[in-house]
């Protein structure tokens, strides 16, 4: 009989991320196979928690910020061994190596690192505060059974800034479950731009962020909207809404820009658009571009650190521009709107984000030492 310990997945919240619902994906995909499952949650909040199956135990720790979930986690580990706990944004991290130091059982604790985190984009608020964590993740990283780094400059990153030996991280790219994709691309829409395009739709879509920079994509498809009739809609919430918005008055776009917010089902819209586009100053691994090159749709995105360079490297296809250049930006669209869009290979594309090379991946690091994994 096979271990009937679940394996443990700790995110604070299901607010809408993007590494929020890769640790999603990857529950609900060890769940689809068959293997008993806990999502803990620091606070059971976020659109995602509607999309979380039945056979996912949620565990709500019920703790306003990391901090406070450390003793209710240690208490969760303590009473429920799980067999491995994976855990992903630094405070989580760092919460989860703590909690197994303090609790004191065998669970193997495997750490997701999920973005470029030295870049100074992150070094928000209080300077101690950065370098307090950034020093307290150098000590504590190690005591991880099993590192896990989103894409090849995550991994260089960490390397560099954390101190770790590369052959202490494992990269492991996020999943893509392509059949569900496909069929949600499927579902109609309620959008009046994408049920009749009379028009193509330029798509984007993240938080609202400083990181993804929609102002350089504001400003190249004013652009564009110089030179060919088009529409841009942004996907997702956040607290630069206001700022965006403003910017959409002062370039006179009001008339063809749509940010609808938060959007649970991104790809039908992604199968409806003409082209997708990142514009970010930094990620980790963009899982939307690797979703709209599966769904045929051409990519453009800025060669920011880190993710983009590696998704055209292995797809063959797809633009990349130069962070912050509007210019850039607004020509390779005005390439894949004239024709010239380069589709990334999809077999390519599938060999490493597949659902089950990644399940796999992460399979033999959080069952690693186990007789049956």
């Amino acid at each position: 009989m096979g271990d009937e310990r679940p394996i443990a997945f700790f995110v604070p919240s299901l607010r809408g991320g993007g590494a929020e619902r890769a640790m999603l994906d990857l529950a609900r995909g060890f769940a689809s196979r068959g293997v008993k499952v806990d999502l803990v949650l620091a606070q059971a909040e976020g659109p995602y928690v509607s999309m979380v199956p039945a056979t996912i135990r949620v565990v709500d720790l019920r703790a306003k910020r990391i901090l406070a979930s450390l003793w209710p986690l240690v208490k969760y580990l303590r009473s429920v061994r799980p067999r491995a706990l994976l855990a992903t944004h630094t405070h989580a991290n760092l919460a989860a190596l703590w909690a197994k130091r303090l609790a004191r059982v065998p669970t193997r604790i495997v750490i997701r690192q999920a973005t470029t985190g030295s870049h100074p984009i992150y070094r928000v608020g209080s300077p101690f505060r950065f370098h307090f964590f950034h020093r307290l993740a150098r000590y504590c990283y190690p005591w991880a059974e099993g590192i896990v780094a989103v894409s090849e400059g995550v991994a260089e990153d960490m390397c560099r800034h954390l101190g770790l030996k590369e052959d202490r991280i494992d990269v492991i790219y996020n999943a893509v479950f392509l059949d569900e994709i496909e069929k949600l691309a499927q579902q109609p829409i309620p959008h009046p731009w994408l049920q009749t395009p009379d028009l193509p739709v330029i798509l984007s879509a993240g938080r609202l962020s400083s990181e993804k920079d929609f102002p350089t994509l504001l400003r190249a498809f004013e652009r564009v909207l110089r030179k060919v009739p088009s529409r841009l809609m942004i996907l997702g919430e956040g607290k630069e809404r206001a700022a965006l918005s403003s910017l959409v008055r002062q370039l006179e776009i009001e008339k063809s820009v749509d940010m609808p917010g938060f959007v649970g089902n991104p790809f039908a819209y992604m199968a409806r658009s003409a082209v997708y586009v990142l514009s970010s100053v930094c990620e980790g691994m963009p899982n939307a571009l690797v979703q709209a090159a599966l769904l045929g749709v051409p990519i453009v995105s800025t060669d920011c650190p880190s993710g983009p360079r590696e998704i055209v490297r292995e797809g063959g296809g797809g633009y990349l521009v130069q962070v912050g250049n509007d210019m850039e930006l607004a020509s390779a669209i005005l390439k894949v709107l004239g024709g010239e869009g380069k589709a990334l290979g999809r077999e390519n594309l599938l060999s490493v984000f597949s659902d089950g090379a990644v399940l796999k991946a992460y399979g033999e690091i959080l069952f690693k030492g186990e007789a049956h994994a």
